[in-house]
């Protein structure tokens, strides 16, 4: 039986991430810390070897995957975009603490939508049609592993919904140039929309698994 791996990375570092800012459908480039700080993983760590691929349509994960795969080809899907916030984009914490319209929004969950933005159900519904989609691509021209370098949101989304071991999706959390990989087969697909999350990225010389394991713990 024939096993494909998706590798789901969290793009780099931009300025809005460091001003600790609302980013979401907000198209921020990669900021030069960021840019730093994915080279210098490329160079002390190891990503995957890959066959494609894939990211979000937003420049920060398009120029993340140029960094760490400079060889390959960038493949964009739409469904791999971050979260609409709506209002409450490109604000940061502190501003958003007062405003109460923000205070209702986190505390009504995942199916209340930020005013003029998507709900958490509406971007875990699109990340799973776009991991169909890649999937299905994957099956049809025999690829047997692929890159996937999206947003910290869609990861979490992703693994809460989809991933074994099951887990709440706060516990997806991921620093940036960081990741999972994903085992999949048709059989396992076809039958309950899931996967297997088999170990962290990138490769640091610890034990795959062993150290993937005790991070969850």
């Amino acid at each position: 039986m024939l096993t494909y791996k998706i590798h789901l990375i969290r793009h780099g570092l931009t300025q809005g991430n460091l001003e600790g800012r609302y980013i979401g459908s907000t198209d921020l480039p990669l900021c030069e810390v960021g840019k730093a700080q994915l080279l210098q993983l490329r160079e002390e760590c190891e990503y995957p070897q890959v066959d494609c691929v894939y990211t979000s349509p937003l420049q920060r994960a398009r120029q993340s995957a140029e960094i760490l795969y400079p060889d390959r080809q960038v493949i964009p899907v739409d469904g791999l975009r971050e979260l609409d916030f709506g209002a409450f984009e490109n604000r940061d914490m502190h501003d958003l603490e007062k405003d109460p319209a923000f205070q209702e929004w986190v505390a009504a969950g995942p199916a209340a939508c930020p005013p003029g933005g998507e709900s958490g159900q509406m971007l875990q519904k699109r990340a799973i049609e776009a991991v169909a989609h890649i999937f299905a691509q994957m099956m049809e021209k025999r690829i047997v592993s692929a890159a996937v370098v999206t947003h910290g949101g869609v990861i979490m989304n992703l693994l809460a919904a989809m991933g074994l071991p099951q887990r709440p999706a706060v516990a997806w959390q991921l620093e940036p140039g960081h990741g999972f990989t994903c085992l999949l087969s048709a059989q396992m697909w076809m039958r309950d929309r899931k996967f297997e999350v088999y170990g962290q990225l990138p490769y640091d010389g610890r034990d795959y698994q062993e150290a993937f394991f005790a991070d969850l713990c």
